[in-house]
């Protein structure tokens, strides 16, 4: 089992007890719509394929829901399947769905619910969450109300999985709830239905307590203005290329919130020519990077760096690259690999990320960070060519396998491996647990060693919350369902 990052935290500042943060706002369980707006473009609440926004990710699973879902806390619970059971072996999970209909009356049946995700599971083969459901062998409908999902390999995190919104179960293109959506302009309203229509036995007072979410997405700069004007309750998936922004001064002190969440955040090689045309010297960029200090000027404590694809701790506390050497002296090293780059050539790298103040932060300490070791950084503008490009992504599991699929030929094209791709994919057929781990500390070893990636460490996920908000809670997965802020106080 995975021990739980340790939680992130605004220092000093703005670190204290919700109950001492801004309440201008007032209670929303008097009927008044809860004000969401997460940070993107006006239309991501809206937006439908394989690949959805955060935004989008959250309404798809307020209105429609898949076998099993995720709570405030990032729990899986219950959704279209009241409850399942799960083999000794762990290679079979046995699902029964709860006794309840689609929106036009027709009842949930197991055929059909086995077909969408079958289709879904095509749908996403080519997808890094598709190829995460690689040990799926075999969905089959049991009875009208059961459903199997047999894999060929254990996979601990499978519910996760399964509780992403992607693998929402829609009857004609429609889900079953728990909320329904109706559109306004950039404006997604979304009200409960009633408990019998979410599988729930009828209650008369069913309304009391619960509330109408307002959902919208806005610039970060707009974003947090509506905040500090209290036009709204609510600002979601904020990122470190605008974390500075949040710090809306003393008298919201409390209101930052970030997650402990665990994914990938770091550099992409996209150019090897020049400087990058020898993987040494893309290794010795990485290796001239002090992640310690790296994020000193956010005032971010509690984040967890890491030198590797797969961090330390799901790699079963692996050790760091370059463990053994001071940052003196892999600086010292990576000195040495730069200067043997052309007769006179100046270093020159140039760095492609997301426009904002923290990325102007980051990129900062990124090029003193070079300057130590003779590389000149450069600022790439929006759609100029650029050597490194940011990426940051955050986790659907905690398993390794996750990890390695983001540098799959499948979805990444370039700088990948094949040979990697074969092992994690054998890996996902083999039932030695042993023989597993070797294959995919294998396939991680390959990837490393193509040095096509800096990593920098966990990505950074911040929110701004009323004080008196009910059903947001920090997890490790930086995601925050709606329909837990529509519940109110349970």
């Amino acid at each position: 089992m995975l021990r739980r990052p340790r939680p992130i935290a605004i220092l000093a500042a703005l670190v204290l007890p919700a109950t001492l943060a801004l309440t201008a706002c007032g209670s929303k369980n008097d009927g008044e719509a809860l004000q969401v707006a997460f940070i993107g473009p006006a239309d991501s609440p809206f937006a439908r394929g394989l690949r959805l926004p955060a935004a989008a990710q959250q309404v798809r699973a307020a209105t429609a829901e898949g076998l099993v879902a995720l709570d405030a806390q990032g729990e899986v619970v219950p959704a279209l399947a009241e409850r399942w059971i799960v083999t000794e072996d762990g290679l079979s999970y046995i699902f029964r769905l709860r006794n309840s209909d689609w929106r036009d009356g027709q009842p949930i049946a197991a055929e059909e619910v086995r077909d969408e995700l079958k289709r879904t599971l095509r749908s996403l083969s080519r997808t890094s969450l598709g190829l995460d459901f690689a040990p799926v062998s075999e969905v089959r409908a049991m009875t009208g109300r059961v459903i199997e999902v047999r894999l060929s390999s254990p996979m601990p995190d499978f519910l996760q999985l399964l509780a992403q919104p992607e693998l929402a179960v829609l009857h004609k293109g429609v889900g079953a709830g728990p909320m329904m959506l109706k559109r306004d302009g950039a404006l997604a309203q979304l009200s409960l239905l009633p408990p019998e229509a979410r599988g729930l036995p009828m209650r008369e007072d069913w309304r009391a307590g619960t509330r109408a979410l307002a959902v919208r997405a806005l610039p970060a700069a707009k974003a947090v203005a509506a905040f500090r004007n209290a036009e709204v309750d609510l600002v979601l998936d904020g990122r470190l290329a605008d974390l500075p922004r949040a710090d809306t001064g003393p008298l919201s002190r409390g209101t930052v919130r970030l997650d402990a969440a665990q994914g990938i955040m770091g550099l992409r090689v996209v150019r090897a020519d020049g400087l990058l045309a020898d993987p040494k010297r893309w290794e010795a960029l990485a290796m001239a990077i002090d992640r310690e200090t790296l994020l000193a000027p956010f005032n971010v404590a509690g984040w967890t760096s890491s030198t590797r694809l797969v961090p330390a701790a799901v790699a079963g506390n692996a050790p760091e690259r370059w463990a053994n050497l001071t940052i003196e002296q892999r600086r010292a090293e990576a000195r040495r690999r730069i200067a043997g780059f052309g007769a006179g050539a100046k270093a020159t790298v140039r760095v492609s990320l997301p426009p904002g103040p923290g990325s102007d932060l980051l990129f900062g300490q990124l090029a003193a960070n070079w300057r130590q070791i003779g590389v000149t950084a450069v600022r790439a503008r929006e759609g100029e060519p650029a050597d490194l490009e940011w990426f940051d992504s955050l986790a659907r599991t905690g398993a390794r396998p996750w990890y390695l699929n983001q540098f799959a030929c499948a979805v990444r094209r370039t700088l990948c491996s094949t040979e990697a791709d074969q092992l994690v994919r054998e890996a996902a057929g083999e039932p030695d647990p042993v023989a597993r781990l070797t294959m995919l500390a294998e396939a991680e070893e390959r990837l490393t060693a193509m040095e096509g990636f800096i990593p920098l460490g966990a990505p950074v996920r911040w929110s701004l919350v009323r004080g008196d908000i009910d059903g947001f809670a920090e997890n490790r997965w930086a995601l925050h369902p709606l329909l837990p802020l529509a519940l109110g106080p349970t």
